[in-house]
């Protein structure tokens, strides 16, 4: 009994991590599910129950469609810039220059700042009565531009504004695993003859295939998920045109009051970020090198 508490004595640590999981995850989870197949407007004592037919609803709801569009713009644009801003950075301040470190202190910086006061900050700069653009604009004699109104252009807005804030995740990452690549692989490639292109295409980008997977699978989640830079910046609008799947979910459960559709378009968030998220992930395990 004693040898066996004390192999097991380790496990007993997991425990209060496990309940916080059940408690906040799981619990969570599985009453969304189940008011998924309720008619509920999210505050009353009477539900109704619907079956699939709030599922059924998301297929024929054209606001659906346009917001697991801008979902996929927001989720794999911003993903595919946080990446390649992210390595380009990682790539310079790698160089060891006379202040690399304050650079990259002021990339990772916005990161620290909530989303949401980020949205706020850039919606200043954007708005149509003294925003600080337009007050550009004016100085050389220009018109002022609603650069909200129109919701091609704030889609663009959002997709570059949670780029940038994040894309100092990225660079971490990738740093991480510059550095953990040894100095001898590309010692053996200079004596070989290869170029600097031909250094990175041949040995960093095979061996830097897991800082690749973490930055990506990352970036993809928290992009999909995207929520308060929306709110901040456009609310959603001009109507429905901008929303993601998110805010989408908080407008049909408090302002519409339709807690069984949100609830149901959460479960479907959830399953398509998880598939998104395992499909990404095996992609890149596959092509990792050992070295």
């Amino acid at each position: 009994m004693k040898k066996f508490l004390r192999k097991n004595s380790l496990n007993l640590f997991y425990l209060p991590a496990l309940v916080l999981m059940l408690f906040f995850i799981a619990f969570p989870l599985f009453n969304g599910l189940r008011l998924s197949f309720y008619n509920w407007n999210g505050y009353s004592q009477n539900r109704r129950f619907v079956g699939i037919d709030n599922y059924v609803n998301m297929l024929s709801d054209r606001s659906m469609r346009t917001v697991f569009l801008n979902t996929l713009l927001y989720g794999f644009g911003s993903t595919i810039l946080q990446n390649i801003f992210g390595l380009a950075t990682a790539l310079l301040v790698d160089s060891k220059f006379k202040g690399h470190t304050a650079v990259r202190t002021f990339i990772y910086l916005p990161i620290m700042i909530s989303g949401l006061i980020m949205g706020y900050i850039m919606y200043y700069f954007l708005q149509y009565d003294g925003g600080i653009l337009n007050e550009i604009l004016g100085w050389f004699g220009r018109k002022p531009v609603d650069w909200l109104a129109d919701s091609s252009r704030g889609r663009i807005i959002i997709l570059l504004v949670n780029s940038i804030q994040y894309y100092g995740n990225a660079m971490v990452l990738y740093l991480a695993g510059l550095q953990g690549i040894p100095a001898l692989y590309y010692e053996a490639a200079e004596v070989d003859g290869a170029t600097a292109i031909q250094r990175f295409r041949y040995v960093t980008m095979p061996l830097l295939i897991p800082a690749i997977t973490s930055a990506v699978i990352v970036n993809l989640i928290g992009s999909l998920k995207l929520n308060d830079v929306i709110v901040s910046l456009t609310n959603g609008g001009p109507g429905h045109d901008t929303h993601s799947l998110s805010t989408f979910i908080t407008l049909n459960y408090f302002r519409l009051e339709k807690a069984g559709y949100a609830s149901a378009i959460g479960v479907f968030m959830f399953v398509f970020i998880m598939l998104v998220s395992s499909v990404t992930n095996r992609y890149f395990r596959k092509r990792e090198v050992e070295y």
